[in-house]
């Protein structure tokens, strides 16, 4: 009895092309965010809000655990992007004007 598994060079084709495919996804949105040191120059030169000032205009608890932080380019305009967990164990991801 003769089965039609794919060849082994076939699959190695289509992994390749999905990890290529994701990688391409990967590196448009790092290309869309600042780096450490850009949010730093940002901040110093005063194109952005420090996170301190943000989180504080926005309200948020400031017992509140900060998980991550990006600062990212939303349609022409700089906001945080900030990974919060609440005293309460609920995580959210909040976006928070920068400017």
């Amino acid at each position: 009895m003769k089965t039609n598994a794919p060849k082994p060079s076939a699959s190695i084709a289509l992994a390749l092309a999905l990890a290529l495919a994701l990688a391409g996804s990967g590196s448009a949105q790092a290309q869309a965010c600042l780096d450490k040191r850009q949010i730093q120059e940002a901040v110093a030169s005063g194109q952005i809000l420090s996170l301190d000032a943000v989180l504080a205009t926005a309200g948020v608890d400031r017992n509140a655990e900060i998980l991550n932080v990006q600062v990212c380019d939303q349609g022409g305009a700089l906001v945080y992007v900030i990974g919060v967990l609440a005293p309460d164990g609920q995580a959210q991801n909040l976006t928070l004007n920068a400017q």
